[in-house]
């Protein structure tokens, strides 16, 4: 097992990349604290994990807050005694506007939840890692930090954020032996895809624009993240930090 006895908090963790990450974490032998804001959707995914003979705990919280950030790394130290991973993934979408048309309220939730609560995550977990020197603090980042689609601006710039935040926080951990690294997924089946398909529901006209756009010829599955996940948290990747991991079928080339 690559993560046996570890310890893993996943923020977003009740659907998509988040479940499938906390779960290929726990098939790995690491106990897992599952944070989402709908605690429902955590307990879900706790319930996956414990039938398959892991161990986890769900916890509801919102990433925006300094205390829900402190609270779920305060939780995981009493529960375990140590923190070895922490995976940022929490985050919102963006319908396609124009800039001129983009809600100011809009623009804050998604620089609040995409890049605040990648921020506070850091904050708190980082102080555990550093003083255990060991540690690795994953971020869910985008394709379109790195190449953006149109009318997806104000997203975008909030991936653009965490993957400079990934490389400067990796050369400010790298002397504890603590890595950072991001990962860029491209469209996955997640919750949030038909908001970035600009539709109510994912219809195979927005699939099939989206399928030519990538050289593999598909979109992500949540579980090609969670593979990837396992791997960067992993001994495997121990000269891996500061990168911004290309999950994406091609589409960055």
């Amino acid at each position: 097992m690559k993560l046996k006895d570890r310890v893993a908090i996943v923020t977003g963790g009740g659907s998509g990349i988040g479940a499938a990450s906390a779960t290929a974490f726990a098939a790995e032998g690491a106990r897992v604290m599952v944070v989402d804001i709908d605690e429902t959707h955590a307990k879900r995914t706790v319930e996956t994990i414990e039938k398959m003979g892991g161990r986890a705990v769900a916890m509801h919280g919102d990433v925006t807050t300094a205390a829900t950030n402190e609270a779920i790394v305060a939780r995981a130290m009493a529960l375990w005694s140590r923190l070895d991973i922490f995976f940022a993934n929490a985050g919102v979408p963006q319908w396609k506007t124009e800039v001129e048309d983009v809600d100011e309220a809009l623009y804050d939730t998604i620089m609040a939840v995409n890049v605040k609560g990648v921020f506070l995550g850091a904050k708190y977990a980082m102080p555990v890692m550093k003083k255990a020197r060991r540690g690795v603090f994953l971020v869910t980042a985008s394709t379109a930090g790195i190449r953006p689609r149109p009318g997806g601006q104000v997203y975008a710039a909030s991936k653009g954020a965490v993957i400079t935040f990934t490389k400067g926080l990796a050369l400010e951990a790298a002397p504890y032996g603590v890595r950072v690294v991001a990962l860029a997924p491209v469209a996955t089946f997640t919750p949030m895809l038909a908001t970035f398909m600009n539709k109510r529901e994912v219809d195979e006209e927005g699939l099939a624009a989206y399928i030519a756009t990538v050289p593999l010829g598909r979109l992500n599955q949540p579980e090609d993240l969670a593979r990837a996940a396992v791997f960067l948290a992993s001994d495997d990747a121990a000269m891996i930090t500061g990168s911004c991991v290309e999950v994406d079928g091609g589409r960055c080339i």
